[in-house]
């Protein structure tokens, strides 16, 4: 089973998780995909997304996590010992967030969006250190993303397979040369 997280303010109908949900399809696997739509509330999605794949043993389950979906896919991976791929994964959302309390719109909907100061303590709760197992890790980072510094992504997963990109953006607007290379390592079975 493939767990997708998507980013601050965005939806299961990201770029990103529209490729996925493509590529599995293509390969005739479209019921191994769970794409929620996350709360606001960092507690409140995480709650949702342990209540979803709970049921699964760490061996069955990979979680993909995009921007502030890579943080909460780094914490996952952490609590159930599970796979995690992160797409310009925020590192530490704590720095960058303070500035979006409020309301604003989902980035694919007109549907509000409100991020509550409460929220920020919500996501230090979550933070992880350092990963303790890297090997279960596969990072994509993107030199040009405009939004967060890939260094501190390179830095934060030492050890842990890592895909360097030399410009794109943000988004990996060019995400569909590298989603059979994702879904590999999300099927790939840690040996027993």
């Amino acid at each position: 089973m493939i767990l997708y997280l998507h980013g601050f303010r965005s939806s299961p109908r990201s770029f990103k998780a529209r490729v996925v949900q493509e590529r599995l399809a293509e390969l005739g696997r479209s019921d191994e995909l769970i794409c929620p739509q996350l709360s606001a509330s960092p507690k409140e999605a995480m709650d949702l997304v342990t209540r979803l794949v709970d049921r699964y043993h760490p061996s069955q389950l990979a979680v993909i996590g995009s921007s502030l979906g890579g943080f909460y896919a780094t914490w996952l991976a952490e609590r159930m010992g599970c796979r995690a791929v992160l797409l310009n994964p925020a590192i530490d959302p704590l720095k960058n967030l303070e500035q979006h309390v409020g309301v604003t719109t989902e980035y694919h909907s007109d549907k509000p969006f409100e991020f509550k100061q409460e929220y920020i303590a919500e996501l230090r709760a979550l933070k992880v250190a350092r990963v303790t197992h890297p090997e279960r890790y596969f990072l994509i980072a993107c030199t040009g993303d405009e939004v967060l510094d890939y260094r501190d992504m390179v830095a934060h997963y030492p050890g842990a397979k890592q895909k360097v990109v030399q410009g794109s953006d943000h988004a990996i607007s060019e995400f569909r040369d590298y989603v059979d290379e994702v879904l590999d390592f999300c099927m790939t079975k840690d040996p027993a």
